[in-house]
């Protein structure tokens, strides 16, 4: 593949997923989002212009990340339409999303947004325990694809403070306190309004198996929200009931509400019925599942929308997992599948740290600091949107076959960036032919970069 024909693809990945910008903003994000895939140091603005030839234009971009103009609402609002076009998007009948928080750390006090936490020592040994940090809440697609690993396509993320270290408003509209669990809810809302309809499912961890999350995406109280289905993680002190009984001819006084109590999720094994059996795609590879499965009440939800409740004994691992799900017409055998493929959001947040450079970020104000997430959630986006183009053209001729690692049998986000790199010069000239152009009004696709 040439030069031109790699920019032409990139170039239309990027303007598709481009919304609440000016013609010339539009132009400097493209510029922005490539500058981050072809860089190979420190992803700050300098360094991203170095390795695309232009060191001349770091004060016009470094003004549009401080004072352009930007509509981040619009920006996420594209991204998920944009994924909901994707062919194979749905997932057992579902419009899948996942959705987790992650740290990442910056060490002075004077960044904007920062907040202490508390570092957990087994996970974190050579870090003190309190660090300083933005904590990000991140949502965005899961994608399925066959006899591989889900891909995740990051769309929005949303900083979460602590009530007790709420930053300056700074230029922008006063910071409130939202919990995390608000953040989750409302990121997973707009989602599911950017599509035209079908049906949304949410999966997250056990530490979001809460009422403030699952009572407003299953049971949304106020009119017009969409209906948000899950699964996630049974914690071991759940409470489950058994659906109550029907009213009996005949019966005198009221009809209980709840069944009686199940056996907690450690002794999912006494839920009445039986064992079953089959295999599905979990954590790499196909692995045979032993799972049971109860249509039951959990009292975290309420007694008005009935869940399933899952068991499951998973080839290679020691421990039980124990799911829950609103979606009552998954089996437990696809609950399952869908729980294990959230892990892909953790390959992500990797991705977005040590290949597109999140923890060398320089922003210090506020604009810069949301905006320099979101251009690397949408360069994540839009790597894995090319990688899929360029397999759907060239099958897997274009990625490297290491003979030190036989066992790679699929392209990784460094193997886009790389296949980009390969191509810079040309990249560079086609960016600067349609950036120039732009300046003297003769951009081509000018009707897009203007939306």
């Amino acid at each position: 593949m040439n030069a031109t024909r790699l920019w032409s693809l990139w170039q239309a990945v990027v303007l598709s997923l481009c919304l609440g910008f000016t013609r010339r903003g539009t132009q400097r994000f493209v510029q922005w989002v490539t500058g981050l895939a072809l860089c190979v140091e420190e992803r700050t603005v300098t360094q991203s212009l170095v390795g695309l030839g232009r060191p001349g234009d770091w004060k016009a971009l470094e003004a549009f990340a401080e004072y352009g103009s930007w509509d981040l609402t619009l920006l996420q609002y594209r991204l998920a339409r944009r994924l909901d076009r994707m062919p194979g998007r749905l997932w057992h009948g579902y419009r899948v999303w996942a959705g987790d928080d992650t740290k990442v750390h910056r060490n002075s006090k004077g960044v904007w947004g920062t907040c202490t936490f508390h570092e957990y020592s087994a996970r974190c040994p050579n870090r003190a325990p309190t660090v300083r940090a933005h904590n990000w809440v991140v949502t965005g697609a899961l994608v399925p694809r066959a006899g591989e690993p889900a891909l995740f396509l990051p769309v929005a993320g949303r900083l979460y403070f602590r009530k007790a270290q709420l930053p300056d408003a700074q230029n922008g509209p006063p910071v409130t306190f939202r919990t995390k669990c608000e953040l989750l809810v409302g990121m997973l809302r707009e989602h599911a309004r950017a599509c035209d309809g079908g049906k949304d499912l949410a999966v997250f961890d056990g530490g979001y198996a809460v009422r403030s999350v699952v009572r407003p995406l299953a049971a949304p109280a106020e009119p017009g929200q969409p209906r948000i289905d899950f699964v996630t993680r049974l914690r071991h002190d759940a409470r489950l009931h058994a659906l109550p009984p029907a009213r009996r001819d005949g019966q005198r006084g009221r009809t209980p509400v709840w069944g009686r109590r199940l056996a907690p999720p450690r002794q999912g094994g006494r839920w009445p019925g039986g064992w079953r059996s089959g295999t599905a795609y979990i954590y790499g590879r196909e692995r045979g599942v032993r799972y049971k499965e109860v249509l039951c009440l959990w009292r975290v939800l309420g007694r008005d929308v009935a869940v399933k409740a899952v068991v499951a004994e998973v080839e290679g691992y020691d421990k039980r997992f124990t799911l829950v799900t609103s979606a009552v017409d998954l089996t437990g055998l696809q609950a399952v599948e869908l729980f294990c493929a959230r892990f892909r959001q953790e390959d992500g947040f990797r991705d977005l740290k040590q290949r597109l450079g999140w923890e060398d970020g320089r922003a210090w104000t506020r604009d810069p600091v949301e905006r320099t997430t979101h251009a690397l959630l949408t360069a994540l986006t839009a790597l894995r949107l090319l990688q899929l183009e360029l397999e759907e053209r060239k099958g897997d001729g274009w990625w490297l076959h290491p003979p030190w690692n036989p066992g790679k049998t699929r392209p990784s986000v460094l193997d886009v960036e790389r296949l980009l790199r390969q191509h810079r010069d040309g990249i560079q000239r086609r960016l600067a032919g349609w950036l120039d152009d732009a300046e003297t009004g003769n951009e081509p696709g000018g009707r897009q970069a203007g939306m």
